[in-house]
């Protein structure tokens, strides 16, 4: 079935960039990375038809997702190993976790284990995320570890046409490396 919206919903460091390439090889869908992240209000969710956008700063808007697309739209909820995503995390300066825990989210957090903060960030977003899909008909897993056949799978479930193979093979390549 082909759907017009696809979102990859994800914490960030765990290859959200990658699959925004793999489906760059679609004939049948466009493709993007944090394309609309500048933009407010109803210019925030305005994409086009037979998009694939993933974005990890769409966990903090679901509502409002929720209330664009409901479930016309087909989600991804991309994951990766929790150690390994907090390593990533940890590596960076600035960034999703600073705002997490410096003046935004986590306001007067005095941790300084930049894991433990990741950690606790991954698992406010994933929960996040699952609640969110809890209710959603077209939706799937993606486990980074898996992703030859996750990848395989969301081929088929949203029709999928173009260079499948140079679009797997984006899962051999290190995108967006801390």
């Amino acid at each position: 079935m082909k759907f017009a919206n696809i979102f990859i919903l994800s914490t960030g460091r765990c290859g959200s960039t990658t699959f925004a390439r793999a489906c760059n090889h679609f004939t049948n869908y466009s493709s993007g990375h944090e394309t609309r992240t500048s933009k407010l209000g109803i210019e925030r969710f305005a994409y086009p038809s037979f998009h694939i956008e993933s974005d990890n700063r769409l966990s903090w808007l679901l509502g409002r997702l929720d209330r664009e697309y409901g479930n016309k739209a087909f989600y991804v909820h991309l994951t990766r190993d929790v150690e390994s995503t907090a390593a990533s995390f940890a590596k960076r300066k600035g960034g999703i976790i600073a705002a997490y825990q410096g003046a935004g989210i986590m306001m007067g957090c005095k941790e300084k284990d930049q894991r433990l903060i990741a950690k606790d960030y991954i698992d406010t977003v994933n929960e996040n995320i699952k609640q969110f899909l809890s209710n959603k008909t077209n939706k799937m897993d993606f486990r980074l570890e898996n992703a030859t056949e996750d990848f395989d799978r969301f081929c088929l479930l949203i029709s999928a046409q173009g260079d499948l193979e140079e679009a797997t093979n984006e899962f051999n390549i290190t995108h967006n490396a801390s």
